[in-house]
């Protein structure tokens, strides 16, 4: 959930509870559009983050720290000239609007006490940082907006501050049942009808209302029975009177499968019940811990964006190469065609017309059917059968190589695809390298690792342990996977992976136990989720003894063969299982 309206409201409530009557120690400007405030009290030290960011806009409590520059930005410097010793008297939210507002008292220049307030906007690409003297004029913002860039509202010192009216749109916590049903007349789907009459309130939160009372977001307002309209305001009504009581349980809502964080909210999301749900006692908890989880998603993948890309474009090299192949390939099935024609030619050479044309029709003593050969008039008969039969030996030869360049183009692409799985299986940067040294090894990029990347520590297979005691290791790139399966692994342990897909090899040591149902299939489901067909619903997974698991002769790394194994449909995922760092 965007910090929509509930958000702020739950935040400015903690805050104001957190920090109500605290001094400022500290305050600093890490970032061009980023402060951490530090404040001292009998609790001991806390500290606030404020982000005006354009796409990442951001207050809360937190623990960590960034390092400040050398010299302030103006903005910091006039902040800590006015209220550097200030104590926080009062947050709250303006109305139900992104906006929370810190009032904050300080002595003058000639020692009296004053007021200054300091507005905090969280409004996406309109994100601002904005202080203010007690009677409301601006004295400095983090980010100066003119009449150039804005026709609605200037923010620059010496400006009155205002908040900018959203026409049309009510405070959802004021609002009476008669005037909810007034505006229930104005036909629209129930997830507009919620953005756009009320203030503060998302399009997750419409969906979620619509959850609680059994309705589709996207039904029209006009469809709804009397009964449904009564429900949809019991629904409506009660999730505003938690805010209006402050009944808050925090939670961040995240992928079944990959653990990727896709929602958090401020109260808990009925909507999203089939989802791995944390719940949490701090809603700044919740922004720190679900934006910090989500970066990592985002900048592994931004970190293999090269390695993606030489691949893809390889495999797609590849592919172009194997489709010209086949196609070569197709060509020389006229092989014996033409070793027929230069038979026919040779046996009948002396029996034809003296005159040679462009083409004679002769009996085929195969079959006994009469095959019409086209001819090169400027050659004789004998001569036209030699040439039938060079283009036989051309075709011949060049098929003896189409076999073996097919099936090393094969191999490749097999290779790369295999690669490509694991660059998206990669959870570290120890991971990313010894792709790069596998690219490397294999020629597909110019060795040109630096050092202290070469000497980096390498990375480890995953290791699971289940509710039992069986341990579970899975390979997250080539290098692993042969290791597991053929270093690591015992005869009498069982190996999975994925059939007919790329993926990772998956071990289970027995140590002589018999495994119990439930570790074949926790072992499958990891299979099935480290591999390129995670997000299917389904995926058939093959398992057997490791004994039974070979590796062909100059086989890339990752390629085995076996011929006698069982299989299983299963779901991918992480069932409950410790992971062992």
């Amino acid at each position: 959930m965007a910090f929509n309206g509930i958000t702020i409201h739950a935040l400015a409530y903690e805050l104001n509870n957190e920090l109500n009557g605290l001094r400022i120690s500290k305050i600093s400007q890490p970032e061009k559009e980023e402060l951490i405030f530090t404040f001292k009290g009998s609790s001991g030290q806390k500290r606030m983050l404020l982000s005006a960011n354009a796409s990442l806009p951001l207050i809360y409590l937190t623990k960590e720290n960034k390092p400040a520059p050398m010299q302030a930005p103006n903005f910091c410097m006039v902040l800590r000239k006015y209220i550097g010793n200030g104590r926080i008297t009062d947050i709250c939210q303006m109305g139900m609007e992104r906006i929370i507002r810190f009032t904050i008292e300080h002595l003058d220049e000639l020692g009296d006490p004053a007021k200054k307030y300091l507005y905090v906007e969280i409004m996406g690409k309109y994100s601002n940082i904005i202080f203010c003297s007690d009677d409301n004029k601006i004295i400095d913002s983090i980010k100066h907006i003119s009449f150039h860039v804005s026709s609605v509202r200037e923010v620059l010192p010496g400006r009155d501050y205002f908040i900018t009216s959203q026409e049309n749109k009510v405070d959802p916590t004021t609002i009476t049942e008669d005037e909810f049903h007034t505006l229930l007349e104005n036909a629209a789907p129930i997830r507009k009808f919620i953005t756009k009459n009320f203030i503060g309130l998302s399009s997750i939160t419409a969906n979620e209302l619509a959850v609680r009372c059994h309705l589709d977001a996207d039904q029209s307002t006009a469809s709804l029975t009397e009964v449904e309209k009564n429900a949809f305001y019991k629904s409506f009504k009660s999730l505003m009177q938690d805010i209006i009581s402050n009944n808050y349980r925090p939670e961040i809502i995240k992928d079944n499968i990959s653990k990727k964080p896709l929602e958090f909210s401020a109260f808990s999301l009925e909507s999203y019940r089939d989802m791995d749900v944390t719940k949490f006692d701090s809603i700044s908890e919740v922004l720190e811990t679900f934006y910090s989880e989500r970066n990592q998603f985002t900048n592994m993948h931004q970190r293999s964006t090269d390695l993606r890309k030489v691949v893809t474009t390889l495999l797609e090299r590849n592919e172009k190469k194997l489709d010209l192949q086949k196609r070569q390939y197709q060509d020389t099935n006229k092989m014996d065609t033409y070793k027929l024609y230069g038979e026919l030619l040779q046996a009948y050479a002396y029996s034809l017309p003296a005159t040679v044309e462009n083409k004679v029709t002769v009996k085929n003593y195969y079959d006994n059917t009469e095959e019409t050969i086209p001819l090169d008039e400027t050659k004789s008969y004998m001569e036209n059968s030699t040439r039938y039969f060079d283009k036989y030996n051309k075709c011949k030869r060049t098929r003896a190589a189409l076999d073996e360049y097919m099936e090393e183009t094969e191999q490749t692409i097999i290779h790369l695809d295999s690669i490509l799985t694991a660059i998206s299986l990669a959870e570290s940067e120890n991971d990313l390298n010894e792709i790069r040294r596998e690219l490397n090894d294999y020629g597909f990029i110019k060795k040109h690792i630096e050092k202290k990347k070469a000497s980096s520590q390498k990375s480890k297979p995953l290791h699971f342990i289940t509710d039992d005691g069986f341990h579970i290791y899975v390979g997250k790139n080539n290098y692993q996977n042969d290791y597991l399966t053929f270093k690591f692994a015992t005869g009498n342990d069982w190996w999975f992976h994925i059939k007919k897909a790329t993926g990772s090899h998956v071990i289970v040591k027995t140590e002589g136990q018999e495994l119990p149902d439930h570790v074949y299939e926790d072992a499958a489901a990891l299979a099935a989720y480290y591999s390129s067909c995670r997000d299917n619903d389904k995926v058939e997974i093959d398992y057997l003894q490791k004994k039974n698991v070979k590796k062909p002769n100059k086989a890339n790394p990752g390629f085995v063969i076996y011929y006698t194994n069982f299989s299983m449909s299963i779901t991918p995922g992480i069932r409950n299982m410790k992971i062992v760092k």
